[in-house]
């Protein structure tokens, strides 16, 4: 498996991008919003495989104080073959220096995450445009 990385927006494929979060799967995130929220990111990797996009992840970063990592999605089908931990590993090292990197993990995965030095936050809190459908998915604490 030869994997070209890039953080180059102008290369990729929206619509692409769009399949691999319905398959990983993250969601269906249109085409139009991940331009947007990818562009608006300090940081952000895309892993390539013979021109087949089968990894992408981002960092909302501010340059000093705090970085979020969000948006981390592998191809199925090339799911435990290393790209998740060599993808936070790129995202984590490009957010180094800021006093805090952030990420809330889906379900399941805080393991993964916490093999990269992610400890779990006592305080975190969000609010959600769909908080019925976040508490179903296991994203928020019932009160």
């Amino acid at each position: 498996m030869t994997i070209v990385w890039s953080d180059a927006l102008d290369t990729v494929d929206w619509t692409e991008l769009s399949d691999l979060y319905r398959k990983a799967p993250l969601g269906d995130k249109s085409p139009e919003r991940l331009r947007t929220v990818f562009s608006n990111s300090m940081f952000r990797r895309f892993a390539y495989e013979d021109g087949v996009l089968v990894a992408a992840g981002r960092a909302l970063a501010d340059g000093l104080d705090c970085s979020y990592i969000c948006d981390v999605a592998i191809l199925p089908s090339h799911q435990g073959r290393g790209l998740g931990n060599d993808l936070i590993a790129q995202l984590v090292e490009l957010s180094r220096g800021h006093a805090k990197i952030i990420l809330y993990a889906v379900p399941g995965k805080e393991g993964f995450y916490a093999r990269h030095g992610f400890r779990r936050m006592t305080t975190a809190m969000a609010v959600f445009q769909d908080p019925e459908a976040a508490l179903a998915r296991g994203y928020l604490a019932e009160d």
